[in-house]
Order: structure tokens, then C-alpha cells, then sequence
């Protein structure tokens, strides 16, 4: 992915911030979550690449 592309599509760079965050949270957290916790980072984790995956395959939704 070009640094034009990342640029033109809102919605992927809308997806890879959220997915970032996510990640610095998990990385700032993980000593004290509980197992439970950890299941539901990690969910959240691989629901936000399956969206990052389509983001970039399928494009912006609202053709910018």
C-alpha cells in the first residue's frame, strides 16, 4: 500500500488507527488481564484485521 492509497481511503485509515490503539492498549494492559479479558482483546484483535483486510481489498465504501 502506497502512502497515496492510505491517504484515499478513509475508511483504511479510519481501521488501521483503531487497530494501532487497540494494540498499544493490549501491549500497555496485558499483565493484568484476566483470561477472560485476554479472549475478548484477542477477538477484538483479529475482528479489527479481518476489517483492515477489508478495507484494503474492497476499498473505500463511499468511493473516495
Amino acid at each position: 500500500m502506497t502512502n497515496m492509497e492510505r491517504r484515499n481511503n478513509q475508511t483504511l485509515r479510519e481501521v488501521l488507527d483503531e487497530l494501532v490503539d487497540h494494540v498499544r492498549g493490549i501491549a500497555r494492559n496485558v499483565p493484568n488481564f484476566t483470561a477472560d479479558e485476554m479472549k475478548r482483546a484477542q477477538d477484538r484483535l483479529e475482528w479489527l484485521a479481518d476489517e483492515v483486510w477489508r478495507a484494503a481489498v474492497i476499498g473505500d465504501d463511499d468511493g473516495a
